[in-house]
């Protein structure tokens, strides 16, 4: 299952349009305008259409959003830390509304603070969020993250200590990014190496949490640090790696969204088509078996 993060502009139902113009099983969208903390209500005709659209594609179970980069749930300043569990709160609440079953976030920075520190401050926000939402479906992402600076989430044991802490854990998830992984240090660049990888994300995080791919390539080296992501091939992590990744049979309905770098070629193909087209050469017969 193959999509990419593609822009709301014009409404969000244009999001899941341009998605099947392309060719793709699934979308990844903000809800939002994610740079901006002023939250406005949810237009009911802008989730009507989306809904719609939802319904007639039967992507009700697959789609992806991302919450805003301003938030930051470790943050060790109170009034950041209380304005990113508003945002927080909110981002779960239009994911409801608009049946998008899966929500990434990035954990969160500790900045002045420390790792353990930063985790419990993260695991505080996320038991606040769910006792003010009860039932709700929708299941935040936590992503891997490079590792630069203070963020967390580097390693697989910083994500499972998110998880394992909170009161709820059925209501948290991960997302894997390629890039990410390989930039922390993690080496998805083989076939050896990306089983080795699961393997130990399997038994760190437990192998049916991932519910979300983020198929990045990588401009930076192994265990760079550097968040910078490349088209499907033209980096580090190269075509072997990802031929590994998407013929790993327990991945095969998992949400694969691109984030790489937008654009045309010469000729005018969107650079969404020419990475999917590269990754879905290199699904394998028997890994549709």
């Amino acid at each position: 299952m193959f999509g990419s993060h593609l822009s709301i502009a014009g409404g969000l139902v244009n999001a899941l349009i341009e998605a099947r113009r392309l060719k793709m099983d699934t979308v990844q969208v903000f809800t939002k305008n994610q740079q901006q903390w002023r939250i406005p209500p949810l237009d009911d005709h802008v989730r009507d259409a989306w809904l719609a659209e939802l319904a007639r594609l039967g992507w009700e179970d697959r789609t992806v959003a991302h919450n805003s980069y301003l938030i930051n749930l470790a943050s060790p300043d109170d009034l950041l830390w209380e304005k990113s569990i508003a945002m927080m709160r909110a981002e779960i609440e239009r994911c409801e509304a608009l049946r998008i079953p899966h929500l990434v976030s990035h954990p969160g920075a500790f900045t002045t603070s420390d790792l353990d520190a930063g985790i419990s401050r993260i695991i505080a926000a996320y038991d606040r969020v769910h006792a003010d939402l009860p039932g709700y479906r929708t299941v935040v992402c936590l992503e891997n993250t490079a590792g630069a600076g203070t963020t967390i989430g580097r390693t697989f044991e910083e994500l499972a200590r998110i998880r394992e802490g909170v009161g709820d854990p059925r209501r948290l998830a991960y997302c894997l990014d390629t890039c990410h992984a390989f930039a922390g240090g993690y080496d998805v660049s083989t076939t050896a190496g990306v089983q080795e990888v699961l393997d130990e994300f399997g038994r760190i995080c437990g192998p049916s949490h991932l519910r979300v791919v983020h198929v990045n390539d990588s401009k930076g080296g192994l265990g760079s640090r550097r968040d910078r992501h490349e088209h499907i091939g033209d980096g580090q992590i190269g075509k072997e790696g990802f031929a590994a990744l998407v013929n790993r049979r327990e991945l095969a309905n998992v949400p694969k969204i691109l984030e790489t770098p937008k654009g045309a070629t010469p000729k005018g193909t969107p650079m969404d088509t020419v990475n999917l087209r590269r990754l879905r050469r290199l699904v394998s017969r028997e890994g549709k078996d």
